[in-house]
């Protein structure tokens, strides 16, 4: 099936959804049901009467009943005053048709079989187009009437669709995987993080093995930028909000800012991030052309006021980490520059196992969103375009409207291990801050140019990106990266002088290592660190005390035989040197 026919199937049956309510619930009131990118879903007023968990058999099981009777689609376009009067006891609606028709929009709607529905269109056929097996009702969820806070709660009912059966049987045990790998469940296992109540959501405290892993991805970000000389820079958390508007990021994302107030009255925001602020060490002296590129980096957080229902584990959250740095080039040099950042962000992504790499080109709208001259998004478009062209021709996909407000980009996505898609890195062109801020560089004929600004962050932020790669690894890090890579287990007190020294001896040379000589059972210590998933285990009895051989059992169950502890001291620091997967 075409995906339009498919999102025609799942548009079709959120209409079923919203005849199943109204079958059982009458007085619910309906609001808006599109289609998802795996299914559907319906926002509804259920008042009082509202429907649980417990409820989505009984509703899928009457959409089936309906989808097997069968009945078409028919539309009508209305007046602005025939549509209020049928949708005269529902105030969603009526708000929907008034906007439709103060834009001067045509207002449409469907029927099938009895129900008749405010609608643009895109539908099967036939109701009994669709597999009744294919799809069901998935979950509930609150959600508020057009996603403002201000606005009544609502219920969201959620539906799954495929095109059939066995597709949808496939996502429900993708979702079973899923849920077994899900960060914030492996995060408290492994503890590597955790939240607290006192501090907030959205604001994740790091313990010493999950800090461990944030600086082992930053040092790498890190230590690949050094091969293209980036300067590392240090920005305060502050700012007037002058800088910000002067930048036009207030104007943009003034909502979104933490603002404090000093004891004299001036107002400060915490920033939101740290391109303005970077443009300002570029800023404080006048520039040649013979110093450009000028690249800085810089680790840092940056915090933005997420709206509560917004925040989820590391996914979403208010602190957050960005490796992020700015380029301020020549127009000439733009395209090395791109591609520079672009072997970075392949490099960095292949050595976590991310092994492809979709471009897809964010690119502007006719939204008003988008600042700055037209002649500079062109000039920045064609730019990335050319390289796409180069590098990627024919395997990019097109972002229309996915650009910031400042400039075209370049977003990275990956498929997990799960076969889910995430953007990761990102390469984005800039003319309008240059612009705003007064950027400027000395050209060879003397005359003052405005330089270009590249924004490149490569894990993106730390946080999200151990979302993503937690879930991707199940907790089963690389070597390199986990916090204990080696656990020594004595069987008993007459082992405890050779686990001493095994200790002893991978510890000297950097292994990370712990021993576990406590009073557990054998079991049971052996238990712990596959529970905490360390790469390998070394399990020390009579047999390895007395031929100093050992046998090294892996994470994934198979074990290493036979191996002196000088030969697995060199493989380990071999895999972990070439961080290898």
């Amino acid at each position: 099936m075409e995906h339009n026919e498919l999102m025609h199937k799942r548009h079709s049956l959120a209409h079923v959804l919203a005849m199943a309510v109204l079958e059982k619930y009458p007085e619910a009131k309906l609001t808006l049901g599109p289609a998802i990118d795996t299914g559907f879903y319906y926002d509804i007023d259920f008042g009082a009467q509202k429907p649980t968990e417990d409820d989505l058999k009984e509703l899928t099981k009457a959409m089936q009943k309906i989808v097997r009777k069968g009945a078409s689609f028919s539309h009508k376009e209305v007046s602005r005053d025939e549509a209020l009067v049928h949708f005269a006891n529902n105030p969603y609606k009526t708000e929907l048709v008034n906007e439709i028709a103060d834009k001067g929009e045509a207002i449409t709607l469907y029927t099938t079989d009895w129900f008749t529905d405010l609608c643009r269109g895109g539908h099967v056929n036939d109701l009994k187009d669709i597999d009744p097996e294919s799809f069901k009702l998935e979950k509930i969820a609150g959600a508020y009437w057009r996603g403002n806070e201000k606005n009544t709660m609502l219920t969201r009912i959620y539906g799954l669709a495929f095109e059939t059966k066995a597709e949808l049987d496939a996502y429900l045990t993708q979702q079973e995987e899923a849920k077994k790998r899900d960060h914030r469940k492996l995060g408290k296992e492994l503890g590597l993080f955790i939240f607290s109540d006192l501090v907030g959501p959205g604001l994740p405290l790091w313990t010493p093995k999950g800090t461990f892993i944030r600086n082992a991805v930053n040092a790498f970000v890190q230590e690949l930028r050094a091969q293209y000389n980036y300067g590392q820079v240090t920005i305060p958390h502050f700012t007037k909000p002058d800088l910000y508007k002067k930048s036009q990021h207030y104007e943009k994302y003034g909502e979104d800012l933490f603002k404090v107030h000093t004891r004299d009255g001036h107002e400060l925001c915490v920033k939101p991030m740290n391109c303005p602020h970077h443009a300002q060490i570029y800023a404080s002296e006048l520039r040649s052309y013979k110093e450009l590129p000028i690249r800085y980096s810089e680790t840092t957080m940056v915090y933005r006021d997420e709206q509560s229902g917004e925040v989820s584990g590391l996914s979403r959250v208010l602190s957050i980490t960005q490796d992020d740095a700015h380029v301020f080039c020549r127009e000439s040099q733009l395209e090395e520059e791109i591609n520079n950042i672009w072997n970075l962000i392949e490099t960095f992504y292949k050595t976590f196992g991310f092994t492809h790499l979709t471009p897809r080109f964010s690119r502007r709208d006719d939204d008003k969103k988008f600042k700055g001259a037209d002649a500079l998004w062109e000039k920045a478009e064609g730019a990335i375009r050319k390289l796409l062209e180069k590098r990627a021709s024919g395997t990019w996909v097109d972002g229309l409207g996915e650009a910031a407000f400042y400039g075209p980009k370049i977003d990275f996505l990956a498929k997990d291990a799960l076969g889910r898609q995430h953007q990761v890195g990102t390469i984005q062109v800039d003319f309008v801050q240059p612009t705003n801020l007064e950027l400027e560089y000395v050209s060879e004929t003397g005359t003052r140019e405005m330089p270009v600004m590249i924004h490149c962050a490569i894990a993106g932020s730390l946080e999200r990106f151990l979302s993503v790669y937690i879930e991707h690894c199940a907790g089963n890090f690389p070597t390199w990266l986990s916090p204990v890579q080696v656990h020594i287990v004595p069987i008993g007190e007459r082992q405890k002088e050779c686990a001493d020294n095994v200790y002893t001896s991978l510890k000297d040379v950097g292994v990370r290592v712990e021993l576990d000589d406590s009073n557990d059972s054998l079991g049971k210590r052996i238990r712990n660190a596959k529970t905490n998933k360390v790469p390998y285990v070394i399990v020390l009895g009579d047999k390895e005390v007395e031929s100093s051989i050992l046998t090294i059992e892996k994470r994934d169950g198979t074990k290493i035989e036979n191996i002196s502890l000088k030969d697995f001291t060199e493989n380990i620091l071999k895999e972990i040197k070439e961080r290898a997967l």
